[in-house]
């Protein structure tokens, strides 16, 4: 059975372009310059993982004819990761159980104080959603469904963020360093998913020289950046890198 990859969201916290129109130096006219927020679903049959809520998920389910999430996988507390956990409501409402979500410590006490009504039900509504812990390997899914994965702890300014290894593939979407540990991890890898901010430094994500670098390290067979501002233009990235190297868009779909 295929497992496949969707980019549902390449953008960064503001999208492209941002709230009050503005595109930067994105060519409006290229539908691949549309950006909602970073997220990402792995599929293997039924089973489908959604990696973060982004706040434009409504909107992604929709476009891409998701009718059901699985299980969630967090990678950060970050606002562009986690305040679409509303429109995980009607999954509870259609399956009649709680969605299971994965997280490290720090975000799943986040979102247990701030959607606190989620975990814990209330006189009118009831929980929808059961809190787990991340692992370092876990598996999700049954039988031919099952999909396993390796977590990794990346840097994301100052504070830490979950990057994800499956079908030898790994999804990373805000990070602006990796350790030797990490390197080692991503050796050789079919499909490398990272953030690449902008082209100019940034202190919590990765500008294109440094996911450059890292390129030339670990060699995966090809590389998707993801987390793009408004300063990345599709078709001028696409000039300044190589061949085995492509910006995301949100809906591109890759077989795993």
């Amino acid at each position: 059975m295929k497992t496949f990859l969707t980019i549902l969201g390449c953008g960064s916290s503001m999208g492209v372009p941002r709230p009050d129109g503005y595109w930067g130096s994105c060519d409006k006219n290229n539908k691949k310059n549309y950006r909602t927020r970073c997220s990402a679903l792995i599929s293997r049959g039924n089973n489908n993982v959604l990696i973060d809520t982004s706040p434009d998920l409504r909107f992604q389910l929709l476009k891409n004819k998701i009718k059901n999430i699985s299980s969630v996988l967090y990678t950060h507390g970050h606002a562009d990761q986690t305040h679409g956990i509303n429109d995980l409501r009607v999954f509870f409402l259609k399956n009649k159980k709680k969605t299971e979500i994965y997280a490290d410590k720090i975000t799943l006490g986040y979102l247990k104080k701030n959607f606190s009504y989620y975990f814990k039900s209330g006189l009118e509504y009831p929980a929808i959603l059961k809190a787990n812990m991340i692992k370092n390997n876990f598996s999700l899914g049954f039988n031919n469904e099952l999909i396993k994965f390796k977590s990794i702890k990346v840097k994301h300014g100052k504070i830490n963020s979950i990057g994800y290894i499956f079908n030898n593939s790994a999804y990373i979407s805000d990070c602006n360093k990796l350790s030797k540990s990490n390197l080692i991890k991503l050796i050789n890898l079919k499909y490398f998913i990272v953030d690449c901010l902008r082209f100019k430094s940034h202190p919590s994500h990765f500008s294109l020289d440094e996911v450059l670098g890292i390129l030339k390290e670990i060699k995966p067979k090809q590389t998707i950046l993801t987390n793009l501002h408004s300063d990345m233009d599709y078709n001028i990235l696409l000039q300044k890198i190589p061949i085995n190297v492509k910006p995301a868009f949100d809906g591109l779909r890759l077989e795993l």
